[in-house]
């Protein structure tokens, strides 16, 4: 019988399919891990009020971690964990990429605050209609003098990139930037992934590390795999990763990967 005590899962490519809902067979899934007590948590790049819709669609109710471990909630929506940037360092990344002029627009995270620097841009509109919440436009001057900003995400031309990734990371060595999709970079302060985000969660709830599994298909959700005691990569993955992840790959998120997993585990 499965010793695990806790289930981690991604949301774009892990636990919403590609039409953006969770599937059948998947909600029954979360279900039966509820009725045995074991937390199914949502861990995401997005802020908290970008996973809420998805709680309130299917009627979740289960603890997030969010903004790829900055942020971290219980499944009543009580605050215990909230880490990120100054609002002086934030602005400082948003005016060195105005100056470059980097074919991007961007989105500020903090808190529960989304800040975007233009609503009219498509990257926004298209970001807006994925995770189902709008935006606010403006700048860092509307948070607060001692806001924590959790992370800023950058939706960049895919051609231009990684010539954006490498610029940033030469101009910010102390921030952690990584890549999350084709044309996403998450920045966040150096340290914080979604790696940091299970141990952390792991240890406000008395749980090891090494009893929880962990479900995820990009760059981004690597760490967190390799710090589960089960990670697994979604067959939906880049072929890069596919190709040299050295754990367990499970069936793509539209072909019910995750019960499928938790099936094998004996968790379900």
């Amino acid at each position: 019988m499965s010793t695990y005590k806790a289930v981690f899962s991604d949301i774009d490519g892990t636990l919403l399919t590609s039409e953006h809902i969770v599937s059948t067979a998947t909600i029954e899934a979360i279900a039966s891990l509820q009725d045995k007590n074991i937390p199914f948590v949502i861990i995401s790049s997005r802020s908290a009020s970008c996973i809420y819709p998805i709680l309130e669609k299917h009627h979740f109710q289960c603890p997030i971690v969010a903004c790829g471990g900055a942020w971290i909630e219980d499944m009543n929506g009580r605050i215990l964990s909230n880490e990120g940037m100054s609002k002086q360092t934030a602005a400082t990344v948003i005016e060195f990429m105005t100056e470059k002029k980097f074919d991007l627009a961007w989105g500020i995270y903090s808190g529960k605050n989304w800040i975007t620097n233009d609503r009219t841009d498509a990257r926004i509109l298209h970001e807006e209609s994925v995770v189902e919440v709008e935006s606010v436009e403006g700048t860092v001057a509307l948070l607060p003098e001692d806001a924590v900003v959790n992370k800023i995400l950058c939706m960049c031309n895919p051609a231009c990139i990684l010539q954006i990734e490498k610029d940033l990371k030469k101009a910010f060595p102390i921030l952690s930037i990584v890549k999350s999709s084709n044309y996403l970079l998450e920045i966040m302060p150096a340290g914080m992934n979604k790696a940091k985000g299970i141990r952390k969660f792991c240890e406000l709830f008395s749980i090891a590390t090494e009893d929880s599994v962990a479900f995820g298909d990009n760059y981004n959700d690597l760490e967190m795999l390799y710090a589960a005691g089960c990670g697994i990569l979604m067959g939906n993955a880049p072929v890069a990763i596919l190709e040299t992840f050295p754990g367990k790959v499970t069936l793509d998120n539209n072909h019910d990967g995750i019960p499928v997993a938790l099936k094998d585990l004996g968790l379900i």
